[in-house]
């Protein structure tokens, strides 16, 4: 008869078992994509800058030092360090999950229950020793151990685990991504500086020349070649110049105190060196091929890592249908007098016992959980596609961008060349009469227009230069 009620026991709980977790909301299912082109370009080389390490990349004392000093002191950087911290001990609280809680405990009271009760009624007629019942206020004291422990059968924890894993190591992309970003700007901003300091060296060489030519104004119109207006019109460059110059002043304050503060610092002068600016050749650059994006670049792996992680969270979301075992067990003592507390076998307490649980009725908070775990883990599908497709992109835009500015500088160069050449003829053609004073006015200012793009269009490409780096995934390792 025992064996018959067991039997029925257990098929209650298979029943139990089976109506829970039946019925699961039906999921939407979608693989992540990985398909890339083959090729950048027609070059199947796979040589990649990407492994060449930032101290070999930047060959610039200065920038290399800035660079380092960022990595050090950089508040985003440090924020994301704590990020790793966090993940890791997020790993060893879901590792103790899995294993069982002891713990322990003392405590004492007193209790005084109703005489007209069975338990009262009971009490009153016991003898604890002959002629000795027990107290009316009956005192309480006990110590002991607990133990619980959730049986993983259903791998609900290990899967906690393992996702907690999964995102430690995200953790760590992430951080190598911020490394990434924060090299590229740091070089960014340094060769903007450098730009800014040539652009201010042009300037006060250009209104050394608009004096000159000023002062040959005031001498033709003394003799009566020219009229006032033009003494006005070059005064007026003159002026136009100065407060360009300021204006630059104030940028190269600004890009200095931005280098400052990527290296999480208060402001103070940035070493540099911008004699040599306009003779820096840009890095070769070799791109490799675009599957290796998907090994070289952070925030690539980091998505594919948040992935993983998200595949797991719809499995430990589903283990939320099924019923869960816990195992408790009590070993101490307990007495009503601190006398009879450590008497064994008298005063000596245990308790063994099984605790299978799981939702029957009403699972809409479970099902919701379930839905939206797999709503994330599409997300993260999506996301996982967009950064390898934001990767490919910002590669091809960079690699396409250098091959253009190469062909634009070279034009500039020509560009700067006749206007130099044509400021001298428009000198010479004014003092022989043979030009008015508004064709050397305005040959003065494009040859200096031309001269400041020469000098952005160098920082473009340094710029592009560390942009396509960064791209590729260089710059963390």
């Amino acid at each position: 008869m025992f064996k018959i009620n067991q039997y029925k026991s257990l098929g209650l709980i298979l029943i139990a078992v089976g109506y829970s977790a039946c019925k699961l909301p039906q999921l939407e299912q979608r693989n992540a994509q990985k398909n890339v082109p083959f090729s950048f370009t027609a070059s199947k080389d796979s040589a990649n800058v990407a492994n060449i390490k930032w101290r070999q990349f930047f060959n610039d004392e200065d920038l290399a030092n800035l660079i380092d000093t960022a990595l050090k002191n950089n508040q985003d950087l440090n924020i994301t360090l704590k990020d790793i911290e966090i993940a890791k001990n997020d790993i060893k609280a879901k590792k103790g999950d899995l294993l069982p809680t002891v713990g322990y405990h003392a405590g004492a009271g007193f209790d005084k229950v109703g005489l007209y009760t069975s338990q009262g009624a009971g009490d009153a007629s016991t003898d604890i020793t002959p002629g000795s019942s027990v107290p009316e206020i009956l005192p309480d004291y006990q110590v002991g151990l607990t133990a619980n422990w959730e049986v993983d059968v259903w791998h609900k924890l290990r899967n906690a685990k393992k996702s907690a894993y999964y995102h430690y190591l995200s953790s760590i992309e992430g951080k190598n991504f911020v490394v990434t970003n924060l090299v590229a700007e740091v070089a960014n901003s340094y060769y903007e500086l450098l730009a800014l300091d040539n652009q201010f060296t042009i300037i006060k060489k250009n209104i050394v020349l608009q004096n000159d030519a000023l002062n040959l104004m005031k001498i033709q119109k003394q003799a009566s070649r020219v009229t006032e207006l033009a003494v006005r019109k070059f005064q007026a460059e003159v002026y136009n110049s100065e407060s360009l110059k300021y204006n630059i002043q104030q940028s190269i304050s600004e890009q200095e105190n931005k280098i400052n503060f990527l290296l999480g610092r208060y402001p103070q002068p940035i070493k540099r060196n911008g004699d040599r600016f306009m003779d820096l050749v840009p890095t070769v650059i070799k791109a490799g091929l675009p599957a290796q994006l998907l090994a070289n670049r952070p925030d690539i792996k980091q998505a594919e890592l948040d992935l993983a992680s998200a595949k797991l969270d719809v499995s430990i979301a589903k283990a939320q249908f099924y019923p869960s075992l816990n195992i408790s067990a009590t070993l101490g003592y307990q007495a009503f007098n601190p006398s009879y507390l450590i008497r064994t076998p008298e005063s000596l307490l245990y308790s063994l016992a099984g605790d299978l649980a799981g939702p029957l009725i009403n699972k809409n908070a479970i099902k919701a959980s379930y839905l939206t775990a797999n709503a994330k883990q599409i997300q993260a599908v999506y996301n996982y596609e967009k950064t390898i497709l934001n990767g490919y992109m910002e590669t091809a835009n960079q690699l396409s961008n250098i091959d253009n500015l190469e062909k634009s500088y070279i034009l500039k160069q020509k560009q700067v060349l006749a206007l130099t050449q044509s400021v001298d003829i428009s000198n010479d053609l004014f003092r022989s009469a043979r030009a008015d004073y508004f064709e050397v006015l305005m040959t003065q200012r494009d040859a200096l227009e031309a001269k400041l793009d020469l000098i952005d269009t160098k920082k473009q490409q340094l710029n592009a230069v560390v942009n396509i780096y960064s791209a590729l995934g260089g710059g963390w390792n």
